[in-house]
């Protein structure tokens, strides 16, 4: 065999081979790398998206986040100032409270101080009675003298 018929038949076998590969076998190959990279390009667009779309969830979030604080620092004010005014409340209660004992207790020391002042009136027309008693040597009837002991209790 002559080496030269034999390499010229190898050239017609890979011509053959390279026309068939490029007709039937690269087409498929393009249309699957060319779907594949489409597919990459999709996928990094996507990711593309979704992190400007965490960015700006990060940016609501901080926000929000700013939002609640001033939000809760407005209800912490609500709540220091309903506690002062029912501090405040509580003070003028007490106040109240206080102005109404002491009013009732001068009352009752007024009272009591009368009814002091009646007792000894009593006990110095009994006194009185029995002091006269003495003096006149008989019994004096504190019915019958009645509105006289009352006239010295009042001055006394």
């Amino acid at each position: 065999m002559n080496i030269n018929a034999t390499l010229l038949a190898q050239c017609l076998v890979f011509a053959a081979l390279v026309w068939f590969t490029m007709k039937f076998i690269w087409p498929q190959v393009l249309e699957a790398i060319d779907q594949r990279n489409k597919e990459i390009a999709d996928g990094l667009e996507a990711a593309a998206r979704g992190r400007s779309e965490l960015d700006a969830a990060q940016g609501r979030i901080e926000q929000l986040v700013s939002e609640a604080r001033s939000q809760a620092s407005e209800i912490i004010e609500q709540a220091n100032g309903r506690a002062s005014r029912i501090v405040d409340e509580a003070r003028e209660e007490g106040e109240r409270e206080r102005l109404r004992l002491v009013e009732s207790a001068h009352s009752e020391i007024e009272r009591e101080t009368m009814q002091a002042r009646d007792e000894l009136r009593e006990q110095v027309a009994e006194l009185a009675i029995a002091g006269a008693e003495k003096i006149l040597q008989r019994e004096i009837d504190a019915g019958a003298h009645g509105a006289m002991l009352q006239r010295f209790a009042d001055r006394i």
